[in-house]
Parts: structure tokens; C-alpha cells; sequence
């Protein structure tokens, strides 16, 4: 069956279409990618090289930003900063090429050495969500390339147009098989991840999939790695500026319709600062200008499609039935099939009520009262995710001192909860994350292992 993505500001246009690969293409991939892999592992100056060109052809790439807007509804300022950031990362992995392989200890006995080396895995399979369509692929690709492997990429079904594109530069620029696009239907990946000569795969996606994921890996030890879900919590202390605090938390939780996993989904106030708060925030997502994506000033696009339109409309009106207010909303454009929606925010008053407990992709934000900052954490906590937190205040340290508190593995202070330095490890707690952490030098754990080789002089 045909795959086909469409703009989701104009649901009647296909973007691009595909045919899914049946299973002997799928097995002749990864036969020219076990292939290539070994060649392509025997020299690290020309992985660094063909790495620059890769940015080099990417940053060049006309209407790539553009695409990323017609195809996933990203505004098109955040399109531009995506592909930006997708040639910083893969100029950042060619230089990681060159990174040492391996440490020398001493042995045990005289005239013994214990050299531990860092080897490529082999090929390593990337299952990519749509809404990063071409930082996410390329965050776990240039890695996984840069450290030996080769890369079969499994994009979202939304989002094969930019895949597509990625494939194209990558035949120009690299070595037949290195780095392998395949439009493999979710339900169909099984076949794959059981494949003996896929040594690892690294995901990012929903809770669910991503432990499924795992735990189908871990039946043949193979290693895995897994992003998932987040339900973000921002603090605001005492001593927060209001203003301030509620600009980056709207723009945190609503900017792309709030499609993001590291999304800011709940704000926690303490009561000295919650009523000027909430006219804040409420200020500030009425003012949302909500459109067409492929207009500059637009900051919240459209849904992904209309399924996840009906997931929003069902957790606010779930929420507002059991006793949320909504505090304001924005309006979405009038006319048009767009899968709009109205950005939200709602006042609850139970930290563990549905709503707060489980992640909504899209752009809702709760607004939760308490007392004071042990309070405060312990609703910040209390899910089963725990990928970034953020807390606000005018005392640095107190805030800090708060924000070491909270079960995340990214913490902000005085900041929005997007972002992220590709140089630094990435990754959450609990239900948010499973295995290494991923960019940085710290990918660098995932995508090789080590080999432990004692040497003895001869007598």
C-alpha cells in the first residue's frame, strides 16, 4: 500500500508518496549495508570528510526548510533553525571521527598491558518520528556514521518527503549503503529489528513503541536505545518574575502546536506568585498567532493530523469535565480544513488527574497551585516521565537548588524547556528514556562497544 504525507495546513495536498519496500528488498539493504559498513569503518579522515560534505550539500539543499513546513506544519522560522542545527550536528560528528579509540592500562603482571578499544557495532537501525523530520534522523545517523557504523534510517510516515531528501544527499555525498533510507511500515518492522545483522537500533517516539522496541532487542541481546515521552513541568518560585517566567513557558508549551516531547505541559506556581502568573500566561497564549505555517510571523501551526486533533478535543473537554477551568485559549484561523486547533490553558487543582499524569502532543498547558517548594516537586513528580523540568526565580542558587530536585535528566533554570545542545548528552528519567543517552560525546556509548585485549611481553 502506497505511504503518502500531506501538508497538515492543507489536508487535500499529497507531499510526497512512497512504496513501501516488500522483504527482499528490505534484506538486500541491509546486505549492501553490512557491506559497506566495513569499508566504511577502516578509515576515520575519510568519514570526517565525507561528513563535511554531507553538511556541505545539506546546508545547500534549496527548499529543504520549506518542506519541513509543507510537511509536518513546523513554522517555517523553527523549519530554517532545524536545518541549520542538522548541519552543526553533522559537522560536529566529523570532527567526533577523530576522537581517540581506545585507553592503555596497566596489566596486572610484569610486562603486561590491557588496551581497551572502541569498535562500530555494524549497522544500526534509526526509527525517527515526524516532528523533527530531519534533526532527529541526522542526530542518530552522523553519530552512529561518524563512530564506524553504517545507518539504515526508518523515517515516520508523515514525514517521507524530508526523508527522501535526506536519502538524496547521502547517495551523492556518501558510499553506496553507509547510510540507507527505508519506508518500513511501522507494523512491519518486526521482521526487521529480529534481523541478526542489525546490532543495535536507536528510537524516538511514543512510551509505548519505544519499549516495545527495547524489550524485542533485548531477546536477542542486542542493544537499544530509546526516547520517548515526556509531561514537562515548569516551577515558578516565589520570587520569579511573572512576565518573564510566562513568556518562555508559553513558548515552550505552544510554539509548533507544542509538538515537541521536551514541550513544557504543566506549570506549577506557588501561591505568592500564581494569581499574577495566570494573568500572565493567559495574556500570553491569547495572544498566540495560530496559522498558516509558511507564514514568518506564525508561531502555532496545525496538528499533525486528525487523529491527533481528536486526542487534544478529547483530553480538554476530559479535563474540564472533571472540574479544569479553561483560562484562555486562542483562536485558530476561521475557514479552511487546516487540523487546527485552539492553544489552552486550563486550571486544575489535582497534580495526579489525568491531564497532568499523561503526555497530550499538542499545545495545552495546565496551571497547578501550592503551597510552598516541597510541594511544588513533589507535583512536579508525580508521572511516570520525567524527561525536562524547568524552574523560574530571581535567586539563581535557591532555584537551582530546587531544580536538582525534580526526577528529569534535563534541567532548566530560567528557561524554556525546548532546547537542546547538540554537544551535550540528551536524554530522561524513568518512563521518558531507555539506555545511553543520546548526542554529544556521550552517543559515542551507544554506538560502539569495547573490546578488552591484555598483551604479555614474551619472557
Amino acid at each position: 500500500m502506497t505511504i503518502a504525507s500531506i501538508d497538515p495546513a492543507r489536508p487535500g495536498e499529497i507531499v510526497a508518496s512512497a512504496e513501501p519496500p516488500d522483504a527482499g528488498e528490505v534484506g538486500a539493504a541491509v546486505d549492501v549495508a553490512v557491506d559497506a559498513q566495513r569499508r566504511w569503518a577502516a578509515s576515520a579522515p575519510d568519514r570526517a570528510a565525507a561528513l563535511h560534505r554531507f553538511a556541505d550539500a545539506l546546508a545547500a539543499r534549496a527548499g529543504l526548510a520549506e518542506l519541513i513546513t509543507r510537511e509536518v506544519g513546523k513554522p517555517i522560522v523553527e523549519s530554517r533553525g532545524e536545518l541549520a542545527r542538522a548541519v552543526a550536528i553533522l559537522r560536529y560528528y566529523a570532527q567526533a571521527a577523530f576522537d581517540p579509540i581506545g585507553e592503555i592500562y596497566p596489566g596486572s603482571a610484569p610486562g603486561a598491558s590491557v588496551l581497551v578499544r572502541r569498535e562500530p557495532l555494524g549497522v544500526v537501525l534509526a526509527i525517527c518520528p515526524w516532528n523533527f523530520p530531519l534533526a532527529i534522523p541526522l542526530w542518530k545517523a552522523a553519530p552512529a556514521l561518524a563512530y564506524g557504523n553504517a545507518a539504515i534510517v526508518k523515517p515516520a510516515a508523515p514525514a517521507i518527503g524530508v526523508a527522501a531528501e535526506i536519502a538524496a544527499v547521502a547517495a551523492d555525498v556518501l558510499p553506496k549503503g553507509v547510510l540507507t533510507v527505508l519506508n518500513v511500515p511501522g507494523a512491519g518492522l518486526g521482521p526487521l529489528l529480529d534481523d541478526e545483522r542489525i546490532a543495535a537500533a536507536t528510537f524516538t517516539g511514543s512510551t509505548a513503541t519505544g519499549l516495545s522496541v527495547a524489550e524485542r532487542l533485548a531477546r536477542r541481546g542486542a542493544p537499544a536505545q530509546a526516547e520517548m515521552g515526556g509531561q514537562n513541568p515548569a516551577v515558578v518560585l516565589a520570587d520569579a518574575d511573572p512576565a518573564a517566567a510566562a513568556e518562555k513557558i508559553v513558548a515552550g508549551a505552544m510554539h509548533y502546536a507544542g509538538q515537541k516531547c521536551t514541550a513544557t505541559r504543566r506549570v506549577i506556581a506557588l501561591d505568592a506568585v500564581a494569581d499574577r502568573l495566570e494573568g500572565e500566561l493567559a495574556s500570553a497564549v491569547s495572544a498566540l498567532p495560530v496559522g498558516d505555517p509558511a507564514t514568518p510571523a506564525t508561531l502555532v501551526g496545525p496538528l499533525i493530523d486528525r487523529a491527533a486533533v481528536d486526542q487534544f478535543e478529547e483530553r480538554v473537554a476530559g479535563a474540564i469535565a472533571r472540574g479544569a477551568r479553561s483560562l484562555a485559549t486562542a483562536p485558530p484561523p476561521a475557514g479552511g480544513d487546516g487540523f487546527y486547533v485552539a492553544p489552552t490553558l486550563l486550571a486544575t487543582d489535582d497534580p495526579g488527574d489525568e491531564v497532568n499524569r499523561e503526555e497530550t502532543f499538542g499545545p495545552l498547558l495546565t496551571l497547578i497551585r501550592v503551597e510552598d517548594e516541597a510541594a511544588a516537586v513533589a507535583a512536579a513528580n508525580a508521572t511516570s516521565y520525567g524527561l525536562v523540568g524547568a524552574v523560574h526565580g530571581t535567586d539563581v542558587a535557591a532555584a537551582t537548588a530546587v531544580a536538582e530536585r525534580l526526577d528529569c535528566g534535563l534541567i532548566r533554570v530560567n528557561a524554556a524547556t525546548p532546547g537542546v545542545d547538540y554537544y551535550a548528552p540528551f536524554g530522561g528519567e524513568k518512563r521518558s528514556s531507555f539506555g545511553p543517552r543520546e548526542q554529544g560525546r556521550a552517543a559515542r556509548d551507544f554506538f560502539t562497544t569495547t573490546r578488552t585485549v591484555t598483551v604479555v611481553e614474551p619472557a
